[in-house]
C-alpha cells in the first residue's frame, strides 16, 4: 500500500511486555485529511500501537520507526507527541470532573501573563472552540454536570486548543447512545473537511467504520494483517474485515440459538422507583414483566428509558428512593432490598460498567469470580482455597479466557477477557435468573459471539438470562422475547415473530402520554 501525500507511517513496530509481545512489526501508513480506522480483537494492540506513537511509551521501550510529517520522531512523553499536533483521546475521558469545562480544556496548556491565569481570555477563547465542535454550554458549567456525549466534545475541544492535526480517538462512542454517536462522527467528517485535521478511530461497531472511514487497517494478535480501502464506489465489506479481525469465519454474527423454554421461573409486579435525589421523579413506573426458565429475555430502550435503573433496584436496590413492588422466584415472593438478599433469592446482575462496578482492577481473576460466591465456598467463615480455584479454573477454561493462570490482574485482560471474568463471578455463584446489563459494550465481534454462546449456554442450562443493551441488532439476534421502555414504562412485549428495528423503535420513543401499562401476558 502506497499513498501519494501521507502524514503518519509506523514502520516494524514491535513492543514487549517482559515475555509477552504485545506488538509484532506492526506497520501503519495514513494519508493527510483522511479518517482511519483501525480494527482488531480486544487485545489484538490498537491501543498499545497509540500509546507508542503518543510517547506514553517512550522512544527505547520499542522497536520500530515513527515518521510525522516527513521527519522521524522519538517521543519521550505525550507533550512531545502534543507540541507536533499528534492528541489522543483515551476510552476513559481524561477529564476532571470538578472543574469547569474551560478549566478542562486549558489545562496544562493555560493562558496566562507573566505567570498569572487569564480567565477573561480562558473563557472567551474556550466559548470559540466550544462553537466549533458544537457544543452549546456555559464554559463555566462543571463538567460533572454534562453528559458523557458532551465530555466526548470536551475532549475533541481540547485537541483543538492544542492546534491538533492528527486526532486520535479510541472506542470514541463506546458509551454513547445512537444520537450522540452520529453527532460525533459528524463532528469528525467536519473536522476533517473543514479544518484538515487528519482522524484514526478505534472502533468495534462496523456499522459506524463503513460510515465514516477512508482506509481501514486491522490488527490481530499484536500484527498487520491487512488493510482495506472505503469509498462510495468500493464500500466496506463488514463479512471481510471480520474474517481479517478474528483470523476464522464468523458465519453469523450470532450463534445458532435453538429455544428451550420452561415454566416461569421471574416475576415482577408494579415495580416502582423514583429518582434517589427527587423523590417526586418517577424513573420507573409500575412496570410488570416475566422470564421463564431457558428463555432470553432483552430490554430496549433509548438513554434514560429506566432499564438500568430497574435493574438496579430489583437488585439490591442499589438504586433509588420510594421503591415498591414485588418480586417473585418461581412463585414465591422474595425480598431482594439488599444484595445478599437478592443472590439468595437466586438473582445476579452484571453491571453495564465493568471497570467501576463489576472488577476489582487491584485484584486477581480468581479473586474478582470468587466475589460473589464466597460462602458458596467456605466453611464456617473460612474460606476452601481449594475448591475455589478449581472454580474459577473451570470456568477460566469454558470461557476461554486469555490468560495461562487465574492469579493474572484483571487490569492486564483485554475488555472482552474482563468481560467474562465478571460473568465467570456470577455464574459461579449458581443464580436461577441472571440480569446482564450491555454486556458486549465495548468489546469486539469476536468476543461479543463468544459471550453471546455462553449466553445461550445458559439458557439451555435452565436459567433466565435477562440482556439489557442499546444495540437493536443484539437484541433481536440472541433474544426469545424483548421488553420496550420509554420514559420509565414498559410499552410493549414482543415475541420473536416481531422482531423489527421499525416496529421496536417505535415502541421506544412512545409518548409518556399514549402510554399504557404493559400487562404481564
Amino acid at each position: 500500500m502506497t499513498k501519494s501525500d501521507v502524514i503518519l507511517k509506523m514502520n516494524h513496530i514491535t513492543k514487549s511486555f517482559g515475555p509477552v509481545k504485545a506488538l509484532r512489526e506492526v506497520n501503519l501508513e495514513v494519508a493527510r485529511g483522511e479518517i482511519h480506522a483501525i480494527c482488531g480483537e480486544n487485545g489484538a494492540g490498537k491501543s498499545t500501537l497509540m500509546n507508542v506513537l503518543s510517547g506514553v511509551y517512550p522512544h527505547g521501550s520499542y522497536s520500530g520507526e515513527i515518521m510525522f510529517n516527513g521527519q522521524e520522531c522519538k517521543f519521550r512523553k505525550i507533550l512531545d507527541s502534543e507540541a507536533q499536533g499528534i492528541v489522543v483521546i483515551q476510552q476513559e475521558l481524561a477529564l476532571s470532573p470538578f472543574l469547569s469545562i474551560a478549566e478542562n480544556i486549558y489545562v496544562g496548556n493555560e493562558q496566562q501573563h507573566a505567570g498569572v491565569i487569564d480567565w477573561e481570555e480562558t473563557r472567551s477563547k474556550a466559548s470559540k472552540i466550544l462553537k466549533l465542535v458544537g457544543l452549546d454550554e456555559n464554559p463555566n458549567t462543571k463538567v460533572m454536570d454534562i453528559g458523557v456525549g458532551k465530555q466526548q466534545l470536551v475532549e475533541i475541544a481540547k485537541a483543538l486548543s492544542k492546534h491538533v492535526t492528527l486526532l486520535v480517538l479510541d472506542e470514541p462512542t463506546a458509551a454513547l447512545n445512537d444520537e450522540d454517536s452520529a453527532h460525533l462522527l459528524q463532528l469528525v467528517r467536519d473536522l476533517r473537511d473543514k479544518q484538515g485535521v487528519t482522524s484514526i478511530i478505534i472502533s468495534h461497531k462496523l456499522n459506524e467504520i463503513a460510515a465514516i472511514a477512508d482506509d481501514v487497517t486491522i490488527i490481530r494478535d499484536g500484527s498487520t494483517v491487512g488493510w482495506m480501502a472505503v469509498s462510495p464506489e468500493t464500500p466496506l465489506d463488514q463479512e471481510e474485515l471480520v474474517r481479517k479481525m478474528v483470523g476464522r469465519e464468523l458465519n453469523n454474527l450470532y450463534p445458532e440459538h435453538e429455544p428451550h423454554i420452561g415454566k416461569d421461573i421471574f416475576e415482577v409486579r408494579d415495580w416502582t422507583v423514583h429518582h434517589p435525589l427527587d423523590r417526586e421523579r418517577l424513573v420507573v413506573n409500575h412496570a410488570n414483566f416475566h422470564a421463564r426458565s431457558g428463555e432470553i429475555v432483552g430490554f430496549a430502550g433509548l438513554m434514560g428509558a429506566g432499564r438500568t435503573e430497574m435493574a438496579m433496584s430489583i437488585f439490591g436496590h442499589a438504586y433509588g428512593s420510594g421503591i415498591s413492588g414485588e418480586v417473585y422466584v418461581e412463585g414465591k415472593k422474595v425480598n431482594t432490598s439488599s444484595v445478599s438478599r437478592a443472590i439468595h433469592a437466586g438473582l445476579a446482575y452484571a453491571t453495564e460498567d465493568r471497570k467501576v462496578f463489576g472488577l476489582n482492577l487491584l485484584q486477581n481473576i480468581r479473586e474478582n469470580a470468587s466475589l460473589a460466591s464466597l460462602l458458596k465456598h467456605s466453611t464456617f467463615g473460612v474460606m476452601d482455597g481449594s475448591a475455589e480455584r478449581l472454580a474459577v479454573e473451570k470456568y477460566r477454561k469454558e470461557f476461554h479466557i486469555k490468560t495461562s493462570t487465574i492469579e493474572e490482574k484483571v487490569s492486564n485482560l483485554s475488555g472482552g477477557n474482563q468481560q467474562k471474568v465478571v460473568l465467570a463471578k456470577w455464574v459461579i455463584s449458581d443464580p436461577d435468573i441472571l440480569i446482564l446489563d450491555e454486556p458486549t459494550r465495548g468489546i469486539d465481534v469476536g468476543a461479543k459471539y463468544e459471550i453471546y454462546e455462553i449466553i445461550d449456554e445458559l439458557a439451555n442450562q435452565g436459567k433466565a438470562v435477562i440482556v439489557i443493551s442499546s444495540e437493536l441488532p443484539e437484541l433481536i439476534g440472541i433474544c426469545d422475547r424483548i421488553y420496550t421502555m420509554s420514559q420509565g414504562v414498559i410499552t410493549d412485549d414482543v415475541d420473536r415473530k416481531g422482531f423489527t428495528q421499525e416496529y421496536l423503535m417505535k415502541r421506544m420513543t412512545e409518548d409518556r402520554k399514549n402510554m399504557a401499562k404493559v400487562v404481564i401476558k
